[in-house]
C-alpha cells in the first residue's frame, strides 16, 4: 500500500477524478501515485475488497461500481444531460477539449451573435439551466461542470478556466454509444 492510499480515497469516493493536467499540486501528486502500474494494481485490489473498482481513463483515474439497473437508468439519463453539455461547448468552440481555456464571458459574447449556440443553451433548460439571464444560465452550466470535476478554476481575476483531462470520460462514454445503422436514419414517431 502507499501513503497516499487515504488520499486517493477520499478524492474518488466523491465521484471525483484524478487528472494528469490538474492545477491542483496534491492531485497532481495523487496521478503520479497511481501511474506507477505496481502501485496501481497494489490499489486495484485493496478497494476492489471494498466494492470500489479502481478505473484508469485517459490520463485520469476514477472509481466505479457494479450497478443494478435502477442506478444504471440514472447514469444513463446523466450521461446524455453531458452530452447535451458538450455539445453545447463544441458549438461554442469547436475546439474545446482537454486543456482548452475560457471565461464565461467568452461564451456570453458569442451568444449575441450565434442563433444555434442559442438553440443549444435553451435546449438546456431541460437538464436545470432555466435561470433568466444568459450569464446566469452559463454560470450554471460551469457550475455543473466544476462539480462533476471535468473542469477547473485557473484563475480567479480573469475568470478563466481550463478542461482537465477527465472530459476523456465525457468523450469515451459518447464513443461508446453505438447506433446500429439500419435505425440510425430513422424517425422516432
Amino acid at each position: 500500500m502507499t501513503k497516499y492510499t487515504s488520499e486517493i480515497f477520499d478524492v474518488l469516493r466523491k465521484g471525483q477524478f484524478i487528472c494528469s493536467n490538474s492545477p491542483d499540486d496534491d492531485i497532481q501528486k495523487l496521478y503520479k501515485v497511481l501511474e506507477d502500474d505496481e502501485t496501481f494494481e497494489d490499489l486495484y485490489e485493496y478497494f476492489y475488497q471494498i466494492n470500489y473498482i479502481l478505473e484508469q481513463g485517459n490520463e485520469y483515474f476514477y472509481f466505479s461500481r457494479i450497478e443494478n439497473n435502477a442506478d444504471l437508468d440514472r447514469k444513463l439519463e446523466k450521461a446524455f444531460n453531458w452530452i447535451d453539455i458538450l455539445d453545447f461547448f463544441k458549438t461554442f468552440d469547436s475546439s474545446f477539449d482537454v486543456g482548452f481555456r475560457f471565461s464565461p464571458s467568452d461564451i456570453v459574447n458569442q451568444l449575441k451573435n450565434n442563433a444555434d449556440l442559442k438553440t443549444k443553451l435553451e435546449q438546456l433548460k431541460k437538464i436545470g439551466v432555466d435561470k433568466k439571464s444568459y450569464s446566469d444560465r452559463i454560470k450554471k452550466i460551469i457550475e455543473k461542470l466544476e462539480k462533476d470535476n471535468f473542469i477547473t478554476l485557473e484563475n480567479e481575476i480573469s475568470e478563466t478556466y481550463k478542461v482537465l483531462t477527465s472530459l476523456n470520460y465525457l468523450k469515451d462514454i459518447i464513443t461508446t454509444i453505438n447506433i446500429p445503422e439500419e435505425i440510425e436514419n430513422e424517425i422516432p414517431e
